[in-house]
């Protein structure tokens, strides 16, 4: 080990043999990781989906505390609804503590917004699956890069109208069919609109629905790796689907600036866990859980994708010298 680290101590047994003693720091690895990951830093892909107006751009501007959506980069309020649906990402680079992000948010307009949704959520099924396939490519290439970019999707954020009923058959045919390529977050939008025995109630009906059409959103029972991670994440399933809040204006209150919307009966604060979820879906996505998502994203639904691929083709086509050059520009 170089010099300031503990060094290894040797003590010969009269056997002839030798005893390692004292402090051998096997542990410095973990600042090793920490150190070469700070160089390197890290992407992370967020989608949104949901119908037009229920605050997705506000809500991920709030989550990273930064103007990262894609209404924050240049759109206009005249925009038109699409008549289909469109991807459209925005990448930023978001430094905190010397550790730098790649932040991709990749948002869904038009979708649920038309009066005939049949089948709305095929764009978003093909985008997910294309960016499976770009890495994918990349991992079969002769000559590989050091590190390959990473556009797949970590986290799909489902965002459920407010409707206080029942979730809509676009709903469920949206979770069930992409429930097993990316890891699904529902949450209900605008919770304010309803009161807390209502919301607690919709929570609930949401739920019961979720389970009696077989969909499993993230965290996925099947994935815990033991006791402990089973008991986490048991708390966060009987909490969601998180029912949220947004907002990127500050208001003063009890002399504080806080995150809010304003109403004409006061500040709904997003932050105060007794007014929303937001605070606890911040927390589960980004300090808990952000690591999980993007290796669930790897070892599960990518492989799931690279084994059917592989196997229906008989592996990949040859590539080409011109395919690797283009891969490599």
């Amino acid at each position: 080990l170089s010099a300031g680290q503990p060094s290894r101590k040797r003590s010969h047994s009269s056997g002839g043999g030798s005893t390692l003693l004292g402090y051998i720091g096997i542990d410095t690895i973990i600042e090793q990781m920490r150190k070469k990951t700070m160089k390197t830093g890290f992407d992370f892909n967020i989608m949104v989906v949901g119908p037009s107006g229920l605050g997705k751009s506000t809500l991920v501007n709030t989550l990273f505390k930064s103007q990262v959506s894609r209404k924050s980069a240049g759109w206009s309020r005249d925009e038109k609804i699409p008549k289909t649906v469109e991807i459209k990402s925005v990448s930023h680079v978001i430094e905190e503590g010397g550790v730098k992000m790649k932040l991709t948010v990749v948002d869904t307009p038009g979708f649920g917004d038309q009066i005939n949704n049949d089948n709305c959520w095929e764009p978003i099924s093909k985008y997910i699956n294309e960016q499976f396939e770009k890495f994918l490519k990349e991992e079969v290439n002769i000559t590989r890069k050091k590190r390959i970019p990473d556009t797949r999707v970590h986290c799909c954020v489902y965002f459920i109208p407010p409707t206080g009923h029942s979730l809509r058959q676009l709903d469920v045919e949206f979770m069930k069919r992409l429930s097993h390529s990316v890891n699904i977050i529902p949450v209900i939008a605008k919770s304010d609109t309803m009161t807390v025995e209502e919301r607690q109630e919709f929570k609930q009906r949401v739920r019961k629905e979720l389970e009696m059409n077989g969909i499993e959103f993230y965290p996925q029972k099947e994935f815990d790796d033991d006791i402990e991670d089973k008991s986490d994440n048991d708390k966060i399933r009987e909490m969601m689907p998180f029912a949220v809040v947004g907002s990127d204006k500050e208001y003063q209150v009890n002399g504080k600036r806080v995150l809010g919307r304003k109403t004409p009966w006061g500040i709904i604060e997003v932050e105060n866990p007794n007014h929303c979820e937001f605070a606890q879906l911040r927390d589960f996505l980004i300090r808990s859980h952000l690591q999980d998502l993007k290796e669930v994203t790897h070892n599960i639904h990518y492989e799931t994708y690279r084994a059917k691929r592989l196997n229906d083709n008989g592996g990949l086509h040859p590539i080409t010298s011109n395919d690797t050059q283009e891969s490599n520009l």
